[in-house]
């Protein structure tokens, strides 16, 4: 499955799901993607640009630890860069609405 090309969004995120199968690796990805969030909106407003590759460290670095130390695989970002991406904020997404557990 490491190897596949995904025709779809859609087919992408279902294996995506299965990669986050471990609560503290998600919630780890969660905490990561909204200190990056918060990092990017800081930038923005108070015209900080430093704090944009603060962002990308805080980001993949909590998700990178949830992958490495408690999923125990590669992240899909190595693979499938612009999927992973988009599956991690939808994955955000689904656990700030409550659809996806936290």
């Amino acid at each position: 499955m490491a190897d596949t090309q995904y025709k779809t969004f859609s087919d992408f995120y279902a294996f995506y799901l299965t990669e986050h199968s471990n609560q503290t690796a998600r919630r780890l990805h969660f905490v990561g993607s909204s200190l990056a969030l918060a990092c990017l909106l800081f930038a923005l407003f108070k015209m900080l640009w430093w704090y944009l590759p603060l962002a990308l460290v805080l980001g993949y670095g909590f998700a990178w630890v949830g992958h490495f130390f408690y999923e125990k695989n590669r992240p899909a970002t190595f693979r499938h860069p612009f999927y992973s991406f988009v599956g991690d904020w939808r994955m955000w997404w689904e656990m700030l609405s409550g659809k996806l557990a936290f």
